[in-house]
């Protein structure tokens, strides 16, 4: 999720965990430390892949902040002038690292939870990385308990529970959506090996679908508003996957197979061959995309990767929320 987000999540919880006279400067710890995972975007690494896929990995696995947390809880122990003990303070700095994890754990990026025993990228693919509404259910909580009012505590812990109340919405809403997809999906009679569905920019009503076929992709939309005998309309776009052969055992190549769960297209652009994540983004406007490998009168020959040079054009997404109201209304 976006800094913002958690931040606010940070700070909430410090609030709730902290009591009464320090509870000010509990949120203000927690919030820093519920931006503390994501500086691992400052770590240099070699390779635009290792850059991409090795984000949200060590600094966001279970494992590591839990072992860190007794240092992480002590330095606040001593920042709030022992006025909050040690086990309170080690708890404040667990939860709010732990729930930092496991709220971009619910996005489609891919969080490494068990890193170093596993670098499975967990997605759930339910929220978007920013959204308005979970957000702002987190600073109606701290607002409150910043000016002190009569049952602040209270007011920001039900706060805090709301917002995992959406989060568990955001998860029926994909399961709601998954199933009517693959049912109107099996009546056209189309097949497909995989299905993604991920939430449209900043809500959880509208959804993007993504079914893989061998050698394309079919890419569609759907809304929790949608009749439940909508039938699903999808565009077929070709991936050259025959590009990959004799660079398939290319390390980007493989990593970017498994980190994105298999959800990717292969285009060439000039001699470039690249590999587009097909999880984050729309038509003409994919986020990451990187080359791999050169076309040439042999065959395909493996490169050093690096992020693709292209143009994204983002001039329809406003036009994703008319989708949401609207069945019938076409997109791409």
């Amino acid at each position: 999720m976006d800094s913002i987000t958690q931040a606010a999540l940070g700070a909430a919880v410090g609030g709730v965990v902290a009591n009464r006279q320090i509870r000010r400067k509990a949120m203000l710890v927690g919030a820093v430390i519920g931006t503390l995972p994501d500086l691992d975007v400052l770590v240099p690494f070699t390779g635009a892949v290792e850059s991409f896929t090795y984000h949200r990995s060590f600094s966001h696995s279970l494992i590591v902040l839990t072992v860190i947390s007794p240092v992480v809880g002590w330095l606040v122990h001593k920042l709030l002038s022992a006025k909050l003990s040690f086990k309170r303070s080690w708890l404040l700095a667990w939860l709010v690292l732990i729930t930092h994890t496991l709220l971009d754990g619910f996005t489609v990026y891919g969080t490494q939870w068990f890193w170093p025993f596993s670098e499975y990228p967990v997605s759930g693919s339910s929220m978007f990385i920013i959204d308005p509404v979970y957000t702002i259910i987190l600073l109606v909580g701290l607002v409150v308990l910043l000016r002190q009012r009569s049952r602040a505590w209270h007011v920001n812990a039900i706060c805090v529970g709301l917002s995992c109340v959406y989060l568990t919405w955001s998860v029926a809403a994909k399961h709601y959506i998954e199933r009517q997809v693959r049912s109107s999906l099996a009546q056209q009679g189309i097949t497909y090996n995989r299905l993604l569905s991920t939430p449209m920019p900043f809500n959880t009503l509208g959804w993007r679908i993504i079914a893989m076929q061998d050698a394309a992709y079919l890419h569609g939309f759907a809304s929790v508003f949608d009749p439940p005998e909508h039938v699903y309309r999808f565009h077929s776009y070709e991936s050259k996957v025959s590009l990959l052969d004799g660079i398939e055992s290319h390390w980007p190549v493989e990593r970017l197979q498994t980190f994105t769960h298999g959800f990717y297209k292969v285009e060439q652009q000039g001699n470039d061959i690249q590999m587009v994540d097909l999880r984050m983004g729309v038509e003409g406007a994919y986020i990451f995309s990187f080359v791999v490998g050169k076309a040439t009168e042999q065959g395909s020959v493996a490169v050093a990767d690096k992020e693709a040079d292209v143009v994204r054009d983002f001039s329809a997404l406003p036009d994703l929320l008319k989708r949401i109201f609207d069945p019938d209304h076409e997109l791409f």
